[in-house]
């Protein structure tokens, strides 16, 4: 792949690297035309990967950064302790269990109640297997 440039006193030749997605792309949306032709679409092609690629690792970058001092501040701060109130961990820790507690008990009576519904049923079911009445006789 050559890319051919003219200046006022020289003519330049630059080689560019064509991958196989590039090559394939072209070849199939350009069938027919000059070959010169497609070089260029190709070396454009690639040119454009490029740039996009190091937009693309230019952003990662800019984002790590700010991810990295994000990081720093909040380390810092927790450091000197201005945004943690021991206190106040101390409160939330104590709601949270509270909290806890109660969905516990909430649970432990669903279950319960769930496990009396199913007796239940299970009692009808065997009951009418059985050939018994609502009043337990036969």
């Amino acid at each position: 792949m050559t890319d051919t440039r003219n200046t006022s006193e020289t003519k330049e030749t630059t080689i560019v690297a064509v991958s196989s997605e590039t090559n394939a792309l072209v070849e199939k949306e350009m069938p027919g035309e000059s070959e010169q032709l497609k070089q260029e679409t190709k070396a454009l092609v690639e040119a454009i990967k490029k740039r996009a690629q190091s937009e693309i690792d230019n952003a990662q970058t800019l984002t790590r950064d700010a991810y990295l001092k994000a990081v720093r501040s909040a380390r810092e701060a927790i450091e000197k302790n201005e945004l943690l109130d021991p206190k106040r961990i101390e409160h939330s820790v104590e709601i949270i269990q509270k909290d806890a507690q109660e969905n516990w008990q909430k649970i432990i009576d669903e279950i319960s109640d769930l496990g009396d519904r199913l007796h239940e049923a299970a009692q009808t079911a065997w009951d009418i297997l059985m050939g018994k009445n609502s009043s337990g006789t036969k």
